[in-house]
């Protein structure tokens, strides 16, 4: 598996919990994706649309022989297989699956753009992912991740919901 990837995973309808376990089940059982690392889950205010329930959100590593676009259209029929809806931009979903990162590339197509193109804005988003890489270096960032984070205002909407368990890949300790 030659490339390296970072997916971010949202979820804030329904049995949250079971979403993020079912999509990070279909990231490992694909058979040109292995799952490397993961962060722990977070309880996360909403950010753009606020009118709706709390997210859960975690980050995984992967390496993959796909494509950046083939990982794309794989994260999309994820998201369609666990019931996604795409009705409002920034709306509540069963599953959110974006490609934060993949090889450290700078890629603009019409379907995708890494790395994220709001990622440096997201406290959500950069906290699990310095939790599994936290000396991360990110090609066109002109610093390092945490000064991002230091400067985004609402990272206390971030609280860590269930802790892994130290093994390193996903395996949530129980509440």
């Amino acid at each position: 598996m030659d490339n390296t990837a970072f997916i971010a995973l949202g979820s804030n309808m329904g049995d949250r919990f079971e979403f993020l376990k079912k999509a990070v089940h279909l990231l490992s059982e694909h058979h040109d994706i292995r799952l490397v690392n993961s962060s722990s889950i977070y309880e996360t205010d909403p950010v753009g649309y606020e009118d709706q329930d709390l997210f859960l959100n975690m980050v995984v590593k992967v390496t993959t022989n796909l494509s950046a676009e083939h990982l794309l259209d794989t994260c999309l029929q994820m998201e369609l297989d666990l019931g996604r809806k795409r009705e409002m931009k920034w709306g509540p979903r069963t599953i959110d699956l974006d490609i934060l990162l993949y090889n450290q590339e700078n890629i603009e197509t019409e379907k995708l753009i890494t790395p994220h193109p709001r990622m440096a804005e997201r406290a959500f988003v950069i906290i699990p992912l310095l939790e599994i890489e936290k000396d991360i270096i990110i090609q066109g960032m002109e610093k390092p991740l945490h000064f991002y984070l230091s400067n985004i205002p609402d990272k206390e909407g971030v609280r860590i919901w269930k802790r892994k368990n130290g093994e390193g890949v996903f395996a949530p300790t129980e509440s």
